[in-house]
Protein backbone atom coordinates (compact mmCIF):
# COMPACT_ATOMS: atom_id res chain seq x y z
CA UNK A 1 0.00 0.00 0.00
CA UNK A 2 1.25 3.55 -0.64
CA UNK A 3 -0.90 4.49 2.34
CA UNK A 4 0.03 8.36 3.37
CA UNK A 5 -1.64 10.85 6.02
CA UNK A 6 -1.11 14.83 5.56
CA UNK A 7 -2.03 17.29 8.49
CA UNK A 8 -2.26 20.81 8.68
CA UNK A 9 -4.85 21.75 5.81
CA UNK A 10 -8.41 21.67 4.99
CA UNK A 11 -10.79 22.15 1.84
CA UNK A 12 -12.54 25.58 2.23
CA UNK A 13 -14.58 25.14 -0.52
CA UNK A 14 -15.60 23.08 -3.39
CA UNK A 15 -17.05 24.48 -6.75
CA UNK A 16 -17.59 23.21 -10.34
CA UNK A 17 -18.50 24.73 -14.15
CA UNK A 18 -20.00 22.71 -16.67
CA UNK A 19 -21.40 23.70 -20.18
CA UNK A 20 -24.84 24.70 -20.82
CA UNK A 21 -24.83 22.53 -23.67
CA UNK A 22 -26.98 19.51 -22.63
CA UNK A 23 -27.06 16.15 -25.15
CA UNK A 24 -29.35 13.44 -24.40
CA UNK A 25 -28.43 10.06 -24.95
CA UNK A 26 -32.26 9.11 -25.80
CA UNK A 27 -31.69 11.28 -28.80
CA UNK A 28 -28.11 9.32 -30.17
CA UNK A 29 -28.96 7.72 -33.41
CA UNK A 30 -26.25 5.16 -33.38
CA UNK A 31 -28.09 3.31 -30.99
CA UNK A 32 -31.55 1.26 -31.01
CA UNK A 33 -34.47 2.28 -28.61
CA UNK A 34 -33.83 -0.95 -26.81
CA UNK A 35 -30.07 -0.16 -26.77
CA UNK A 36 -30.84 2.83 -25.12
CA UNK A 37 -33.23 1.87 -22.53
CA UNK A 38 -30.41 -0.50 -21.68
CA UNK A 39 -27.85 1.59 -21.53
CA UNK A 40 -29.88 4.33 -19.23
CA UNK A 41 -30.81 1.71 -17.32
CA UNK A 42 -27.18 -0.06 -16.71
CA UNK A 43 -24.60 2.38 -17.28
CA UNK A 44 -26.73 5.33 -15.69
CA UNK A 45 -26.25 7.97 -18.30
CA UNK A 46 -28.91 9.40 -19.45
CA UNK A 47 -27.82 13.47 -20.16
CA UNK A 48 -24.49 15.06 -20.16
CA UNK A 49 -22.60 18.58 -20.86
CA UNK A 50 -20.80 18.60 -24.23
CA UNK A 51 -18.50 21.64 -24.35
CA UNK A 52 -18.64 23.63 -27.95
CA UNK A 53 -15.46 24.30 -29.49
CA UNK A 54 -14.55 27.32 -27.98
CA UNK A 55 -15.33 26.03 -24.27
CA UNK A 56 -12.06 24.67 -23.03
CA UNK A 57 -11.61 22.69 -19.60
CA UNK A 58 -9.32 25.68 -18.03
CA UNK A 59 -12.41 28.14 -19.25
CA UNK A 60 -14.61 26.01 -16.80
CA UNK A 61 -11.80 25.99 -14.29
CA UNK A 62 -11.51 29.77 -14.65
CA UNK A 63 -14.81 30.28 -14.03
CA UNK A 64 -15.29 28.18 -10.92
CA UNK A 65 -12.32 29.48 -9.97
CA UNK A 66 -13.65 32.95 -9.81
CA UNK A 67 -16.94 32.01 -8.27
CA UNK A 68 -15.18 30.35 -5.42
CA UNK A 69 -12.54 33.19 -4.56
CA UNK A 70 -15.44 35.54 -4.48
CA UNK A 71 -17.35 33.25 -2.21
CA UNK A 72 -14.35 32.82 -0.37
CA UNK A 73 -13.40 37.03 -0.02
CA UNK A 74 -9.83 35.56 -0.51
CA UNK A 75 -7.35 38.17 -1.32
CA UNK A 76 -5.97 36.84 -4.70
CA UNK A 77 -2.34 38.07 -3.66
CA UNK A 78 -2.47 35.53 -0.77
CA UNK A 79 -3.27 32.41 -3.19
CA UNK A 80 0.46 30.48 -3.37
CA UNK A 81 -0.71 26.99 -5.11
CA UNK A 82 -2.12 26.29 -8.39
CA UNK A 83 -2.24 22.89 -9.68
CA UNK A 84 -4.22 22.24 -13.09
CA UNK A 85 -5.30 17.80 -12.68
CA UNK A 86 -6.46 17.18 -16.18
CA UNK A 87 -5.76 15.43 -19.53
CA UNK A 88 -7.45 18.28 -21.28
CA UNK A 89 -4.41 20.39 -21.55
CA UNK A 90 -4.80 23.80 -23.79
CA UNK A 91 -1.58 22.87 -25.66
CA UNK A 92 0.66 20.66 -25.23
CA UNK A 93 3.08 23.16 -24.23
CA UNK A 94 3.34 25.51 -21.93
CA UNK A 95 1.35 23.70 -18.93
CA UNK A 96 -2.03 25.09 -18.75
CA UNK A 97 -1.72 26.04 -14.68
CA UNK A 98 0.79 28.70 -15.82
CA UNK A 99 -1.97 30.21 -18.47
CA UNK A 100 -4.68 30.20 -15.61
CA UNK A 101 -1.88 31.95 -12.94
CA UNK A 102 -2.26 34.91 -15.55
CA UNK A 103 -6.03 34.84 -16.11
CA UNK A 104 -6.72 34.33 -12.47
CA UNK A 105 -4.84 37.21 -11.68
CA UNK A 106 -2.69 35.26 -9.17
CA UNK A 107 0.96 36.85 -8.03
CA UNK A 108 4.22 35.44 -9.92
CA UNK A 109 5.24 33.59 -6.58
CA UNK A 110 2.49 31.24 -7.46
CA UNK A 111 3.62 27.45 -7.32
CA UNK A 112 1.89 26.54 -11.02
CA UNK A 113 2.05 23.06 -12.64
CA UNK A 114 -0.22 20.56 -14.08
CA UNK A 115 -0.93 16.95 -13.32
CA UNK A 116 -1.84 14.12 -16.11
CA UNK A 117 -4.16 12.04 -14.38
CA UNK A 118 -7.91 11.18 -14.93
CA UNK A 119 -10.29 9.21 -13.73
CA UNK A 120 -7.77 9.13 -10.40
CA UNK A 121 -7.19 12.48 -10.78
CA UNK A 122 -8.99 14.06 -7.48
CA UNK A 123 -7.51 11.57 -5.47
CA UNK A 124 -4.11 12.04 -6.13
CA UNK A 125 -4.62 16.04 -6.74
CA UNK A 126 -5.53 15.97 -3.42
CA UNK A 127 -2.82 14.47 -2.22
CA UNK A 128 -0.42 16.48 -3.88
CA UNK A 129 -1.62 19.96 -3.04
CA UNK A 130 -1.96 19.04 0.63
CA UNK A 131 1.10 17.60 0.88
CA UNK A 132 2.72 20.53 -0.69
CA UNK A 133 0.65 23.06 1.59
CA UNK A 134 1.73 20.77 4.69
CA UNK A 135 5.46 20.22 4.26
CA UNK A 136 5.98 24.27 2.94
CA UNK A 137 3.32 25.77 5.16
CA UNK A 138 1.98 27.81 2.22
CA UNK A 139 -1.42 29.42 3.21
CA UNK A 140 -3.76 28.95 0.35
CA UNK A 141 -4.36 27.01 -3.07
CA UNK A 142 -6.27 25.96 -5.71
CA UNK A 143 -6.72 22.55 -7.35
CA UNK A 144 -8.81 22.57 -10.35
CA UNK A 145 -9.73 18.96 -11.79
CA UNK A 146 -11.97 18.54 -14.98
CA UNK A 147 -11.46 16.93 -18.16
CA UNK A 148 -13.07 17.33 -21.87
CA UNK A 149 -13.27 14.09 -22.51
CA UNK A 150 -16.23 14.03 -25.69
CA UNK A 151 -14.11 15.46 -27.91
CA UNK A 152 -11.77 12.61 -28.06
CA UNK A 153 -14.79 10.29 -28.62
CA UNK A 154 -15.97 9.12 -32.18
CA UNK A 155 -19.63 10.23 -32.33
CA UNK A 156 -20.28 6.97 -34.69
CA UNK A 157 -18.60 5.15 -31.04
CA UNK A 158 -21.30 3.84 -29.04
CA UNK A 159 -19.42 2.11 -26.34
CA UNK A 160 -17.56 5.33 -25.64
CA UNK A 161 -19.65 8.66 -26.54
CA UNK A 162 -22.30 7.66 -24.37
CA UNK A 163 -20.76 7.43 -21.81
CA UNK A 164 -18.68 10.72 -21.33
CA UNK A 165 -19.79 14.20 -20.24
CA UNK A 166 -17.74 17.48 -20.07
CA UNK A 167 -16.72 19.49 -16.92
CA UNK A 168 -14.50 20.90 -14.21
CA UNK A 169 -14.20 22.25 -10.79
CA UNK A 170 -11.87 23.73 -8.15
CA UNK A 171 -11.16 23.32 -4.75
CA UNK A 172 -10.17 25.11 -2.54
CA UNK A 173 -7.09 24.50 0.14
CA UNK A 174 -6.15 26.50 3.25
CA UNK A 175 -3.48 26.19 5.62
CA UNK A 176 -5.04 25.22 9.16
CA UNK A 177 -2.69 23.79 11.81
CA UNK A 178 -5.92 22.65 13.51
CA UNK A 179 -7.82 21.06 10.80
CA UNK A 180 -8.35 16.78 10.49
CA UNK A 181 -5.97 14.87 8.61
CA UNK A 182 -6.19 13.52 5.03
CA UNK A 183 -5.58 9.96 4.30
CA UNK A 184 -4.29 8.66 1.23
CA UNK A 185 -3.74 4.77 -0.76
CA UNK A 186 -3.17 5.27 -4.08
CA UNK A 187 -2.44 2.52 -6.48
CA UNK A 188 -0.95 2.12 -10.10
CA UNK A 189 -1.06 -0.86 -12.67
CA UNK A 190 0.54 0.95 -16.04
CA UNK A 191 0.62 -3.05 -17.70
CA UNK A 192 -3.44 -2.44 -18.24
CA UNK A 193 -2.70 1.02 -19.89
CA UNK A 194 -4.17 0.13 -22.97
CA UNK A 195 -7.72 -0.84 -21.44
CA UNK A 196 -7.90 3.38 -21.57
CA UNK A 197 -6.42 4.94 -24.57
CA UNK A 198 -5.62 7.33 -27.52
CA UNK A 199 -3.28 5.42 -29.39
CA UNK A 200 -1.61 8.22 -31.53
CA UNK A 201 -1.51 11.95 -31.24
CA UNK A 202 1.66 11.59 -28.69
CA UNK A 203 4.92 11.06 -28.50
CA UNK A 204 4.83 7.46 -28.88
CA UNK A 205 2.59 7.22 -31.86
CA UNK A 206 3.04 10.66 -33.48
CA UNK A 207 -0.08 12.01 -35.75
CA UNK A 208 -0.08 11.22 -39.33
CA UNK A 209 -2.73 11.56 -42.18
CA UNK A 210 -3.72 8.10 -41.65
CA UNK A 211 -4.19 8.72 -37.77
CA UNK A 212 -7.60 10.64 -39.17
CA UNK A 213 -8.76 7.56 -40.72
CA UNK A 214 -11.75 6.51 -39.24
CA UNK A 215 -12.63 2.37 -39.52
CA UNK A 216 -15.32 0.28 -38.19
CA UNK A 217 -13.32 -1.64 -35.19
CA UNK A 218 -16.26 -3.82 -34.45
CA UNK A 219 -20.39 -3.72 -35.86
CA UNK A 220 -21.57 -0.32 -35.25
CA UNK A 221 -18.13 1.18 -33.32
CA UNK A 222 -16.16 3.57 -35.55
CA UNK A 223 -13.19 5.36 -34.31
CA UNK A 224 -9.80 6.67 -35.96
CA UNK A 225 -6.54 5.91 -33.89
CA UNK A 226 -6.75 9.61 -32.78
CA UNK A 227 -10.18 8.75 -30.33
CA UNK A 228 -10.21 7.63 -26.98
CA UNK A 229 -10.93 3.51 -27.32
CA UNK A 230 -12.34 2.48 -24.32
CA UNK A 231 -11.74 -2.09 -22.99
CA UNK A 232 -15.16 -2.00 -21.29
CA UNK A 233 -14.94 -5.59 -20.08
CA UNK A 234 -11.57 -5.25 -19.02
CA UNK A 235 -12.01 -1.75 -17.46
CA UNK A 236 -15.46 -3.55 -15.26
CA UNK A 237 -13.23 -6.29 -14.16
CA UNK A 238 -10.92 -4.40 -13.38
CA UNK A 239 -13.22 -1.88 -11.08
CA UNK A 240 -15.51 -4.89 -9.31
CA UNK A 241 -12.10 -6.26 -8.07
CA UNK A 242 -9.17 -3.57 -7.23
CA UNK A 243 -11.27 -0.90 -6.08
CA UNK A 244 -13.46 -2.84 -3.63
CA UNK A 245 -10.58 -4.42 -2.40
CA UNK A 246 -8.01 -1.36 -1.91
CA UNK A 247 -11.37 0.32 0.10
CA UNK A 248 -11.49 -2.16 2.50
CA UNK A 249 -7.59 -2.45 2.92
CA UNK A 250 -7.90 1.49 3.28
CA UNK A 251 -10.84 1.60 6.19
CA UNK A 252 -8.50 -1.82 8.03
CA UNK A 253 -5.62 1.00 7.85
CA UNK A 254 -7.67 3.84 9.03
CA UNK A 255 -9.34 1.26 11.51
CA UNK A 256 -12.80 2.49 10.11
CA UNK A 257 -15.98 0.70 8.80
CA UNK A 258 -18.83 2.56 6.31
CA UNK A 259 -20.94 3.70 9.07
CA UNK A 260 -17.48 5.96 10.05
CA UNK A 261 -18.38 7.86 6.69
CA UNK A 262 -21.46 10.40 6.22
CA UNK A 263 -20.86 9.79 2.62
CA UNK A 264 -18.93 7.11 0.16
CA UNK A 265 -18.23 9.41 -3.41
CA UNK A 266 -17.28 7.08 -6.03
CA UNK A 267 -15.60 8.20 -9.38
CA UNK A 268 -18.66 7.95 -11.82
CA UNK A 269 -17.77 5.53 -14.04
CA UNK A 270 -21.44 3.28 -14.74
CA UNK A 271 -23.94 2.64 -12.84
CA UNK A 272 -23.60 -1.24 -12.93
CA UNK A 273 -20.00 -1.06 -12.01
CA UNK A 274 -20.77 1.55 -8.69
CA UNK A 275 -23.47 -0.17 -7.56
CA UNK A 276 -21.17 -3.33 -7.28
CA UNK A 277 -18.57 -2.01 -5.47
CA UNK A 278 -21.36 -0.02 -3.42
CA UNK A 279 -22.67 -3.60 -2.05
CA UNK A 280 -19.46 -5.02 -2.18
CA UNK A 281 -18.18 -2.69 0.73
CA UNK A 282 -22.23 -2.55 2.80
CA UNK A 283 -22.41 1.02 2.08
CA UNK A 284 -26.57 2.06 2.11
CA UNK A 285 -27.90 4.18 -0.89
CA UNK A 286 -27.75 6.96 1.38
CA UNK A 287 -24.32 7.45 1.88
CA UNK A 288 -23.47 6.88 -2.08
CA UNK A 289 -24.23 9.54 -4.02
CA UNK A 290 -24.90 9.69 -7.90
CA UNK A 291 -24.51 12.21 -10.80
CA UNK A 292 -24.62 9.81 -13.88
CA UNK A 293 -27.84 10.37 -14.90
CA UNK A 294 -27.16 14.06 -15.11
CA UNK A 295 -23.33 14.38 -15.70
CA UNK A 296 -22.13 11.35 -17.15
CA UNK A 297 -18.69 10.13 -16.85
CA UNK A 298 -17.16 13.35 -16.63
CA UNK A 299 -13.61 11.82 -15.34
CA UNK A 300 -11.68 13.72 -12.69
CA UNK A 301 -14.13 16.08 -12.13
CA UNK A 302 -16.85 13.47 -11.58
CA UNK A 303 -15.94 13.04 -7.62
CA UNK A 304 -16.02 16.83 -6.90
CA UNK A 305 -18.78 17.52 -9.38
CA UNK A 306 -21.07 14.70 -7.40
CA UNK A 307 -19.76 16.68 -4.24
CA UNK A 308 -21.36 20.02 -5.29
CA UNK A 309 -24.46 18.96 -7.04
CA UNK A 310 -25.70 16.41 -4.71
CA UNK A 311 -24.41 17.44 -1.10
CA UNK A 312 -24.52 21.49 -1.20
CA UNK A 313 -26.72 21.14 1.49
CA UNK A 314 -24.71 19.31 3.62
CA UNK A 315 -21.46 20.39 2.97
CA UNK A 316 -22.52 23.73 3.69
CA UNK A 317 -24.24 23.85 7.00
CA UNK A 318 -22.47 20.65 9.18
CA UNK A 319 -19.42 18.69 9.15
CA UNK A 320 -19.45 15.55 7.34
CA UNK A 321 -16.67 12.50 7.02
CA UNK A 322 -16.04 11.53 3.10
CA UNK A 323 -14.10 8.69 1.56
CA UNK A 324 -13.99 8.93 -1.76
CA UNK A 325 -12.53 6.58 -4.59
CA UNK A 326 -11.17 7.55 -8.02
CA UNK A 327 -10.59 5.25 -10.31
CA UNK A 328 -10.08 4.35 -14.17
CA UNK A 329 -7.25 5.55 -16.53
CA UNK A 330 -3.44 4.39 -16.21
CA UNK A 331 -4.56 2.37 -14.68
CA UNK A 332 -4.94 3.77 -11.53
CA UNK A 333 -7.08 4.25 -8.64
CA UNK A 334 -6.80 6.23 -5.37
CA UNK A 335 -8.93 6.39 -1.93
CA UNK A 336 -9.06 9.08 0.34
CA UNK A 337 -11.07 9.99 3.28
CA UNK A 338 -10.88 13.59 4.60
CA UNK A 339 -13.94 15.79 7.00
CA UNK A 340 -15.18 19.33 6.17
CA UNK A 341 -16.96 21.44 8.17
CA UNK A 342 -19.04 24.23 6.45
CA UNK A 343 -17.51 24.70 3.39
CA UNK A 344 -18.50 27.13 0.61
CA UNK A 345 -19.89 25.62 -2.22
CA UNK A 346 -21.56 27.62 -4.68
CA UNK A 347 -24.32 26.20 -7.05
CA UNK A 348 -22.80 24.79 -10.39
CA UNK A 349 -21.92 27.32 -12.33
CA UNK A 350 -23.31 27.07 -16.52
CA UNK A 351 -21.18 28.48 -19.41
CA UNK A 352 -22.13 28.46 -22.82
Amino acid sequence: MAFFSTNNTRIAGIAAAVPKNEISNWDYEHLTDQEKKMLIKTIGVEKKRFAPKHITTSDLGYAASEKLIADLNWNKEDIQVLIFVSQSKDYFLPSTACILQDRLGLPHSTVAFDVGMGCSGYVYGLSIINSLMSASGLKKGLMIVGDNSLVTCNYRDKSSYPLFGDAATVTAIEYDADSSPFHYDLLTDGSRHKAIIIPHGGMRNQATKESFDEVEVSPGIFRSPLNTKLEGLDIFNFSISEVPLSINEFMNRTSTTPENYDAFVMHQANLIMNESIRKKLKFTTEQVPYTLSKFGNTSSASIPLTIVSELQDKITTEPMNFIISGFGVGLSWGVSSFRTNKIACPNIIELE
